[in-house]
């Protein structure tokens, strides 16, 4: 049964904005009842995870990978002090009032101290010897996981109360072994007991379940959550609160008045944007949504009257149009030539088991009677190692990889008529040669494989000619209407 309500996630740099997110989405002029019937789910401050964990980007180590490589030494206690002093420089730039400033730093202290028992309890076996604690490490990077979204939960519901709203503090983090419960009933109890029309749960976007959230969903927890809630309360409306626009093409590539604000989509073209690590939203989260017929909103946090991009499981371009031109900047061409192939069963099936030995994300492949080719997302050092368990089990094979870029554009309908020639000849136009392309049969999108050093200008080339010069016709036929 479809509810009243919305079921709505805000992000890290949209957490950090905190006058403009209660400005803009929280209470954005909102009154009495207007303020109800939403559910919040954040995630923590930006860079608080990087802090916790490691960097997302440049792997600078945080008090978890302090922790798995100081093997007893202090640097992971330094960690978790920079920790500390990051939430209450946070807490201090947010609160105005002093009892409330007091609790916030209070309820982080706490919560920090509680983790760092459990850390100085296993630095003292791991310092014995005789114990390994590997698979407690599992249950560290868990544990510090939720310190970040605990933090925010509880210091905006707090902000919230003081603007009169009676917002209500939903703590998903705290589990133990003897509280295994899986995500779905987890949230089922937490929200047994809230009237959504008359309080504003504001959620932990990390939840303690037997799951394992960070294990499962690596950074994309949060919206596995916020997904879960939408579905299991029966949302009208699941809606992401970003620091930008669903756009055309990265504004910083095409230029901020070219990039053109996608409005309306549907979930297959937000899987292919997952598939290239641009996620409108994490693939395991839409599903759940898809499956459930609740539409998915994407806003800008920053563009407080603008209704986003509205992502539905029917929607299709009234006429066909590349919606999106995105890519994957740093891939690697995966070939695997064996001149016996051709007719003989198995090479696939052993090619697809080293790769996901190894976890590499596979974004597509090719293949001929003797070459099969997977282009991915995987770092040059993973490769290799492919390569080699590969080889030992193939001697006489050729396998090699290729750093490449992927660059592709997506749309629910991209079947229009010349749009391949238009493409290559965009491309041919700007001097870029097109190693490889991949075009499906079901008119979603279409890879371009590249030289690395070509990607920007290629975004750029077929953004002009597929999206903004589209758009000039009809923009001349408005004008002249």
């Amino acid at each position: 049964m479809t509810g009243l309500h919305s079921v709505e996630k805000i992000g890290g740099t949209s957490m950090a904005a905190t006058a403009t997110l209660f400005d803009n989405v929280l209470i954005a002029g909102r009154k009495g009842a207007d303020l109800y019937n939403r559910v919040f789910v954040v995630s923590a401050y930006a860079g608080m995870t990087d802090l916790l964990l490691e960097h997302k980007k440049s792997g600078t180590p945080g008090v978890y990978a302090r922790f798995v490589a100081d093997d007893g030494a202090d640097g992971w206690r330094h960690a978790m002090q920079d920790v500390r002093e990051a939430m209450h420089a946070r807490n201090e730039g947010m609160f105005a009032r002093n009892d409330s400033l007091n609790e916030a730093n209070a309820f982080v202290d706490m919560r920090i101290d509680a983790v760092t028992a459990c850390l100085d309890d296993l630095a003292r076996l791991r310092a014995h010897g005789r114990f390994c604690v590997k698979e407690q490490l599992v249950t560290v990077r868990e544990l510090l996981a939720g310190l970040g979204e605990a933090h925010s939960a509880h210091s905006t519901a707090l902000l919230a109360r003081d603007r009169g709203v009676n917002a209500h503090f939903v703590d998903l983090t705290l589990w133990d072994q003897e509280d295994m419960r899986g995500l779905d009933e987890r949230i089922g109890q937490a929200f047994a007991d809230i009237d959504l029309a008359t309080t504003l749960p504001i959620v932990t976007g990390y939840a303690g379940c037997s799951e394992g959230m960070v294990r499962r969903y690596a950074r994309g927890y949060s919206e596995m959550t916020f997904s879960r809630i939408a579905v299991l309360t029966g949302a009208r409306e699941a809606i992401i609160h970003k620091e930008f626009h669903l756009s055309s093409a990265d504004p910083k590539l095409v230029g901020t008045d070219k990039a053109r604000k996608i409005g309306r989509t549907n979930y297959d073209v937000a899987d292919q944007l997952a598939n290239l690590g641009m996620e409108a939203i994490h693939p395991g989260a839409g599903r759940g949504l898809r499956q459930t017929d609740i539409p998915l909103r994407v806003r800008n946090t920053f563009d407080r009257e603008d209704g986003g991009t509205l992502i539905c499981g029917d929607y299709v371009s009234e006429s066909p149009r590349v919606e999106i031109v995105t890519g994957i900047r740093h891939a690697q061409a995966l070939q695997f030539f064996e001149q016996d192939m051709v007719g003989v069963k198995g090479y696939d099936a052993a090619i697809l088991d080293a790769l996901t030995r190894h976890g590499a994300w596979i974004v597509s492949k090719a293949s001929n009677a003797n070459t099969i080719t997977h282009y991915l997302s995987a770092e040059a050092v993973k490769v290799k190692r492919i390569i080699a368990d590969l080889q030992d089990r193939y001697p006489d094979a050729a396998i090699s990889a290729h750093p490449v870029a992927i660059v592709s554009v997506i749309g629910s309908d991209i079947s229009r008529p010349g749009l391949m020639p238009d493409a290559l000849r965009a491309l041919g136009a700007a001097g870029i040669d097109v190693i490889a392309m991949q075009h499906q049969i079901r008119n979603v999108d279409v890879q371009f494989i590249v030289d690395t050093g070509h990607y920007d200008a290629a975004i750029g080339a077929l953004h002009r000619a597929l999206v903004e010069e589209e758009d000039e016709p009809a923009a001349e036929g408005r004008r002249a209407a």
